[in-house]
């Protein structure tokens, strides 16, 4: 053991393996994404209602089907036995235009519930999804509408 040194050979060491582990991870970093922390979401976005934060309004429980809150047409697209709790849980609705569209219609729906002064009743946000099942471009357009609305409401 060295007399001029100030720190005991194991802190050297501990010291060493830290310096070492981190410069890995550092240059993995770059080549490799990590965790994406997505931050707080706002009480009307379908993350914010799958987490059941917040009691689900009466006249749509968890367990309701997509089929029987939006019609036939939904009955055709999706499982008939797709919850909107299933519905709003969904993470491949990014390059799926119907996805995306039950997925934010979920939310909505819920909101036009809930929250005093949502910009779509019940009834459009039903009316919207049946007429948005029409084709991906619909239903991109319509998901769209009803994402921002979801990100705009508090």
């Amino acid at each position: 053991m060295e007399k001029n040194s100030s720190w005991p050979p194991m802190s050297r060491l501990l010291l060493l393996l830290l310096v070492v582990t981190a410069s890995e991870a550092a240059g993995e970093s770059r080549t490799r994404p990590g965790f994406l922390y997505t931050g707080y979401t706002g009480r009307c976005t379908p993350q914010y209602w799958s987490s059941r934060r917040e009691s689900w309004p009466r006249m749509v429980p968890e367990r309701s089907t997509v089929s029987n809150v939006f019609g036939s047409r939904a009955y055709e697209r999706f499982r008939y036995d797709l919850t909107l709790l299933e519905a709003t849980e969904r993470n491949d609705d990014r390059e799926n235009a119907f996805a995306r569209l039950v997925k934010e219609s979920s939310a909505a729906l819920l909101n036009s519930y809930a929250r005093k002064g949502y910009p779509y009743s019940a009834w459009e946000v039903k009316t919207l999804v049946i007429q948005a099942l029409v084709s991906k471009e619909a239903a991109a357009v319509q998901a769209q509408r009803f994402y921002e609305a979801n990100e705009a409401c508090n």
